[in-house]
């Protein structure tokens, strides 16, 4: 059965509730259960304002507070202020981080993680338990590698216990402190790694699994294991990323037969210089680039950040930010940025500290993909190097949309692009010469939304969009809209007014 189109009065709210302009008195209104999609709106697809915020936070539905732990376009300690709301599925959102999800999220502050791991199960069950809800936060990317090697020390073995995942990183000593701790669960996962360990001394490693992939990977390995890892394709792959695999080990891997092996060795920090030679003048064209790109000496924090990049097939991806538990060189990244070689200034491009001087000589980079890698992943990205990114990657958009780099003046000449998002974008432009009146009938609903909730119209014209269906949720969001009349049109939808 078809389904009505909505009506005037529940097309105002909703532009209302995106109205930039709209002050915290006509939006505290649409917190009402009336409000319908409007209050969805406010509480999830935009910033709202501090005061508005503020009510969100201690809303007495908790469906509006979960809005609001779920929104992507707010700061992660304002997603964090509900990290001991009453209902677990708010704390839960808090946990798994903003929706939609179009990169990893930024970490949560540290004391927000604490009380995450740290919390008590309810006296009264809810629907999820404390430690399901920590489940959440660890599989959120919310948490990083550093935060778990800074609180290996931490008072809370809930706290002390993540450090087992950065295992390796940690110093003889403090792998011994967890060793002795004084939590029986801390003692026992502290004992099951060095145990993990202990077996890459034998060569009795497990069969298979996740322990087997670990102990390759990461582990000192006997003479009986390596010799073992040898004979079996997948494990030879493993052991030539291990940064403990013997040199004698390493100069076989580099002539495997597998150029995905000899790949992996040409990525080594701690590689022989006679080695790294024959690698950059291997028969595959991606093991010689790997060497080429990253002469000697190299560390393991410069090898992750060039494999990174050479790994990014697909350009328009949800592209993951490395992290590091040590220090970045500045002085590196900046011979990255002054480099012939694309792949480096790929990596230049992607370290938020790079300085202004060579963020302006990355964003006229001859190389497409380093500059629209800059508008994507930088603070400094010029303007219009982010609106050349925004116009050519489509998958990027609803990422740089809440990028405040992002130019919204200036766009007049995108105005009959045949991309209607980037039409929208257009429409919006308040320093058009006239308002976009050729946008009003665009075949794009989106675009006509837009074009109405330009700030050029005004007046009876604002008017008559606000009274056809078409456009009227769009010029509800119209900021040229006074305050007085945001409130007739919430008047008009039977909202109720605030009462002090």
């Amino acid at each position: 059965m078809p389904t009505s189109s909505p009506s005037l009065t529940d097309l105002w709210p909703r532009g209302v509730a995106a109205n930039t302009a709209a002050p915290a008195d006509v939006l505290l209104r649409l917190l009402d259960p009336a409000a319908g999609e409007a209050r969805r709106i406010l509480c999830e697809e935009r910033r709202p304002p501090d005061e508005v915020m503020d009510a969100i936070v201690v809303h007495p539905e908790w469906r509006v507070r979960r809005s609001l732990a779920g929104n992507p376009h707010i700061r992660p300690a304002q997603r964090g202020r509900l990290v001991e709301d009453p209902h677990d599925l708010v704390r839960a959102t808090v946990a798994a981080g903003p929706r939609p999800r179009m990169r990893p999220p930024q970490p949560l502050p540290d004391d927000v993680v604490v009380t995450l791991l740290t919390a008590r199960e309810p006296a009264e069950p809810g629907l999820l338990t404390a430690g399901e809800i920590v489940s959440e936060l660890l599989s959120s990317w919310q948490v990083t590698a550093s935060f778990r090697y800074r609180m290996r020390g931490h008072e809370h073995p809930a706290v002390r216990y993540l450090a087992m995942d950065v295992w390796s990183l940690l110093t003889p000593q403090e792998q011994e402190a967890l060793l002795g701790d004084p939590d029986p669960d801390v003692r026992s996962a502290a004992a099951r790694r060095r145990a993990e360990s202990l077996a890459a001394g034998t060569e009795d490693l497990p069969e298979r699994g996740r322990v087997r992939w670990q102990i390759l990977h990461n582990d000192p390995l006997s003479d009986a294991a390596v010799a073992a890892a040898m004979a079996d394709p997948e494990s030879r792959w493993c052991i030539a990323g291990n940064r403990h695999t013997p040199a004698a080990a390493v100069a076989r891997l580099a002539r495997d037969a597998d150029p995905a092996v000899r790949l992996r060795v040409a990525a080594r920090a701690g590689l022989d210089q006679a080695v790294w030679a024959e690698l950059a003048r291997d028969p595959h064209e991606q093991v010689r680039t790997r060497a080429r790109v990253q002469p000697l000496p190299r560390t393991p924090e410069q090898c992750r950040a060039v494999d990174h990049e050479m790994d990014e097939g697909d350009h328009d991806c949800a592209c993951t930010l490395l992290e590091s538990c040590t220090e970045s060189d500045l002085d590196w990244y900046r011979a990255c940025a002054e480099s012939g070689e694309v792949v480096l200034r790929l990596v230049a491009a992607t370290f938020p500290a790079l300085p202004a001087d060579l963020v302006a000589r990355l964003a006229q980079d001859p190389h497409e993909e380093v500059r629209h890698r800059l508008a994507v992943r930088h603070p400094l990205a010029p303007a219009a190097t982010v609106l050349a990114a925004f116009v050519a990657r489509p998958r990027q958009r609803a990422h740089l949309l809440m990028q405040s780099r992002l130019p919204r003046t200036g766009l007049s000449h995108l105005l009959d692009h045949e991309d209607p998002e980037v039409r929208m974008l257009a429409a919006a432009d308040p320093t058009l010469r006239q308002a976009p009146a050729e946008l009003l009938a665009d075949p794009d609903d989106r675009v006509r939304r837009a074009a109405a909730a330009n700030p050029l119209f005004a007046g009876e014209t604002l008017e008559a969009l606000l009274h056809d269906p078409v456009t009227a949720e769009g010029a509800a969001a119209n900021p040229s809209l006074p305050a007085a009349r945001l409130h007739a049109l919430l008047d008009r939808a039977d909202l109720p007014r605030l009462t002090r």
